[in-house]
């Protein structure tokens, strides 16, 4: 087995105020979105401007729609006993599904205002995504999160406070399969012209194959556990509309 990283989670601490490396990845994902759509702006008649706006409304999105998509998903029973427990963010908890619902209404908005076709907008958004996506996933492994199921495998890791058994690192999968394989596909696939919804509907596709995938070595959702056939999770339910819709 592999010696699991001792990574502080703090990265950097002033005083009262802590800043964690899981928000930092927040930020390295949204520049990154900046950067690239900067880029390609020119291909939806967009200047700088409307880019910072886009992904001004993008990350609302994400930040607003991963919290309410997680205590829905996943925290149905503490937020019915407690609404307010929505607020208390510090405890943690997002849901990539709740993001992505979050991004598609902020693009719908977006699309409006600037006289754009939906999918004409989620095509250039796609793209933008990965980056993101990984980062995210190294968050969640330098906060021993996402820990994967016991295996035998030579890379195989022994997460903190999860007993000596070794696991499968499931957080770094998802940010190989989810952060640079996709990211790399899609700007590839998107650098000409395409049937507008294509690059969304690959999109779709690619992450809710790998996420179906990478839910078979990692551990279930404790509060949660199987929710079907002993074997089905939460993650693989949410996804499959992702991968039907992406087929279509």
């Amino acid at each position: 087995m592999l010696q699991y990283p001792q990574i502080d989670p703090v990265a950097i601490a002033l005083g009262p105020l802590k800043i964690h490396w899981y928000g930092l990845m927040y930020l390295v994902g949204f520049l990154a979105a900046w950067w690239l759509g900067r880029r390609r702006a020119h291909r939806l008649g967009l200047n700088a401007d409307a880019v910072e706006t886009l992904i001004f409304y993008c990350a609302m999105g994400v930040i607003l729609g991963g919290r309410v998509g997680y205590a829905l998903f996943y925290g149905f029973d503490k937020l019915a006993d407690n609404p307010l427990w929505l607020l208390k963010i510090w405890e943690g908890g997002m849901s990539f599904h709740g993001g992505l619902t979050g991004v598609l209404i902020a693009a719908l908005v977006f699309a409006r205002k600037q006289n754009l076709r939906f999918f004409q907008l989620t095509d250039f958004i796609a793209p933008l995504v990965p980056i993101g996506l990984g980062a995210g996933r190294l968050g969640n492994f330098i906060n021993h999160e996402l820990p994967g199921r016991v295996s035998d495998v030579p890379w195989a890791m022994v997460f903190p406070n999860m007993g000596s058994a070794p696991r499968h690192p499931s957080s770094l999968y998802e940010f190989a399969l989810e952060g640079v394989v996709l990211f790399v596909v899609l700007w590839w696939f998107s650098r000409h012209p395409r049937r507008m919804g294509a690059t969304s509907g690959l999109f779709l596709l690619l992450y809710g194959i790998f996420r179906f995938a990478v839910e078979f070595v990692r551990l279930p959702d404790p509060q949660l556990g199987f929710i079907a056939l002993d074997w089905v999770t939460m993650g693989q339910l949410l996804t499959l509309p992702m991968i039907l819709g992406g087929l279509g």
